[in-house]
């Protein structure tokens, strides 16, 4: 295989290798799998509110239930003081106004631990539906992921054949001219080399001029195009 065949067959498995990267970052799987992600995230972010609402629930209950029980104990004090006997009128009275104070906090706390309770339950339950949505979506992905394997196999084989193609016919080029394909590819978006029909460019199709087409047919069999500064095969029959 000369340079030249060598060059536009590199260009050729290259083209290839870009179609089929192409077709396999298209794939719907791939797809589906970053939605998934993105939902996972949000899931997660929603999650981690919940979960710390949920916490400061429970510390909110924990607190105001031991206040209850504080005053709940209080009162058996004042009662158990007050049904000691031998106190005076202003002494019974106080303990009154006491028991009277001590059961406006307990109604207080009993009245809050209501809603608080609620709260906490319908955080609870949003916390369940979060991670059960989680560990759906997971399965989700786990599935997605075996199916674009699948489905990807052979694009996946056929890549691996065609870098070994590529690999050979890269062997086959000067280290001057594969340094400068690889800087036209990146240049170019892949299509780096061009062929000369006649006296026309295959890929910038600007006609030569004679003195240039002159020039090109007696010089190198691989140069650079006057025009677009691709890589320019001279030789018609290199590719075929």
């Amino acid at each position: 295989m000369t340079e030249a065949n060598a060059l536009m067959r590199l260009q050729e498995l290259d083209l290839e290798l870009l179609r089929c990267a192409t077709s396999l970052a298209a794939m719907p799987q791939r797809k589906r799998l970053e939605t998934i992600a993105l939902a996972r995230k949000k899931v997660a972010s929603e999650l981690t509110g919940i979960v710390g609402k949920r916490k400061d629930a429970e510390l909110e209950i924990a607190d105001t239930e031991a206040e209850l029980q504080h005053y709940r104990d209080k009162t058996a004090e004042v009662r158990a003081a007050a049904d000691a006997g031998g106190h005076t009128h202003r002494e019974l009275r106080d303990f009154e106004q006491s028991l009277t104070s001590l059961a406006k906090r307990i109604e207080k706390c009993e009245f809050t631990l209501g809603p608080a309770r609620e709260g906490l339950e319908r955080l609870e339950r949003a916390e369940r539906n979060a991670r059960l949505t989680e560990e759906r979506l997971e399965r989700e992905a786990e599935a997605t992921k075996e199916t674009l394997a699948e489905a990807s196999q052979s694009l996946r084989s056929r890549i691996v054949k065609l870098t070994g193609e590529r690999d050979a016919a890269a062997s086959e080029l000067s280290e001057a001219h594969l340094k400068t394909y690889e800087a036209a590819r990146k240049r170019f978006k892949g299509l780096a080399v061009e062929q000369l029909n006649g006296n026309v460019p295959s890929v910038c199709r600007v006609k030569l001029q004679p003195s240039q087409f002159h020039d090109l047919a007696h010089g190198e069999e691989i140069t650079e195009c006057p025009y677009c500064h691709r890589m320019l095969v001279t030789s018609e029959e290199a590719g075929e």
